[in-house]
């Protein structure tokens, strides 16, 4: 029996290759997933020890709660969101080799950190000329070094975001070499997302 045989030009080749959807692959690099995972999982354990001990002291953490400004808070939120955003369009900038661009949407992220970091210590220095400290109450305990520990991932994020900053202005990254901005943006991207289940846990939820 004969079989008919099938040839494929170079050029369909070409265009089948072309047509072919791209391979999976994870953006950034691979240790910082694991320090994302790691980073979540110790947020994980904050945040159940404080579910756990509002359970048991309902009263206090409401009528303390209702003391937080929940303005701020919002204002903060929507800081975060608007960084992560940025950094979103710095990424796409990079990627489309406008590196200039890639620049400006990273110092327009870094502003928005930097307007987080302020008001935070607004309310921080509110807080402790109310004398709120960590010993005062479970609350304030757990108020403190959860928003505390945020603040210190905010400060590192804006480091990162610096340094991205620069090697953006410098053309660094392109299509072809995504790795260190796609890493720096995860990271920044790990800490709003910790913020956006910190806020309402803390100064929205009764």
């Amino acid at each position: 029996m004969e079989h008919a045989r099938i040839t494929v030009s170079p050029a369909s080749a070409s265009a089948v290759a072309a047509a072919a959807p791209a391979a999976p692959r994870l953006a950034g690099d691979l240790a910082i997933w694991f320090f994302i995972l790691a980073e979540l999982l110790a947020f994980g354990v904050f945040f159940a020890a404080y579910a756990f001990t509002r359970a048991g002291n309902l009263e206090l953490f409401n009528a303390e709660q209702q003391a937080l400004n929940r303005s701020a808070g919002v204002l903060n939120t929507v800081l975060l969101l608007t960084a992560s955003y940025f950094v979103v369009r710095a990424v796409q900038a990079a990627e489309r080799a406008a590196p200039a661009q890639s620049a400006r949407w990273l110092l327009a992220a870094i502003g928005c950190g930097l307007g987080f970091i302020a008001v935070k210590l607004t309310e921080y220095s509110a807080a402790f000329d109310h004398g709120v400290s960590l010993s005062s109450s479970p609350f304030h305990m757990f108020y403190l070094s959860l928003t505390f520990f945020h603040f210190m991932h905010v400060i590192l994020g804006l480091v990162i975001l610096a340094a991205l900053w620069n090697g953006a202005r410098k053309g660094r990254y392109h299509a072809g070499d995504m790795n260190g901005m796609e890493t720096g943006a995860a990271y920044w991207h790990m800490v709003d997302l910790v913020w956006l289940i910190l806020f309402p846990l803390v100064y929205v939820i009764h």
